[in-house]
């Protein structure tokens, strides 16, 4: 599996011969010059993870390639003219050779006062390649067994959002054990934060897991 970071929660995957764009947000950069993509998919409504504005584009310059994503910003899409199909929380698609599976459903708390929105992890698998778990805005829903065959090998990891606390990113990481931790969603966080948060979490990961900083490294093969 090859993986470039694109900023933020933006990830574009390479498995199994298909290409994947995840979460091409406001905060990303360098995701509108591809092409070639079998799918573009959305883990929820907020801005940081979908640039409505670019999306259109996007899709042009990739005819053929399915939208995908979390039902709720799936119909406000569609609103608007784009042919987004709806992936609901335990529902699998085929993307070419590589399969997608949705976990979850719902966004982490931000604030009691804050309406919690919908958001769907991201399961992405291949015959003969890692599996990556990319969780979109939420630590409580986890791959089973039955999601990711052999666990999870790669862990695109939240580091720093108004929903997250650094305890809860360690206990998350702990939990789903990959071989690979991948920090994502760190706009947020200035060089010296950023840093912090690599120190404090390389520090507390436990065995068997490193972390894989992808931030402005290119085109990376992970696992």
């Amino acid at each position: 599996m090859h993986l470039t970071h694109l900023g933020h929660a933006c990830l574009f995957v390479e498995t199994g011969g298909s290409r994947l764009l995840l979460d091409p947000g406001t905060f990303s950069r360098g995701f509108e010059e591809l092409t070639g993509l079998d799918a573009i998919l959305i883990t929820h409504q907020h801005v940081d993870h979908v640039d409505a504005e670019r999306l259109p584009a996007l899709l042009e310059a990739n005819d053929g390639a399915q939208l995908l994503a979390e039902p709720e910003i799936a119909a406000e899409l569609t609103k608007v003219g784009l042919d987004a199909r709806p992936l609901h929380a335990g529902e699998k698609v085929s993307v070419g050779a590589a399969g997608v599976q949705a976990v979850g459903g719902t966004h982490a708390l931000i604030h009691a006062d804050i309406p919690r929105v919908g958001n769907v992890g991201l399961v992405v698998s291949a015959d003969g390649e890692p599996t990556l778990f990319h969780p979109g805005d939420c630590y409580d829903a986890r791959p089973d067994d039955g999601e990711a065959p052999g666990g999870v090998d790669i862990l695109a990891l939240p580091l720093n959002a108004p929903w997250a606390a650094l305890k809860e990113t360690v206990d998350f990481l702990r939990a789903v054990h990959p071989r690979s931790a991948v920090p994502i969603h760190d706009a947020l966080l200035s060089a010296t934060g950023r840093a912090l948060y690599l120190r404090v979490i390389g520090g507390l990961i436990g065995d068997g897991t490193e972390i894989n900083d992808l931030a402005d490294a290119g085109r990376v093969e992970v696992g």
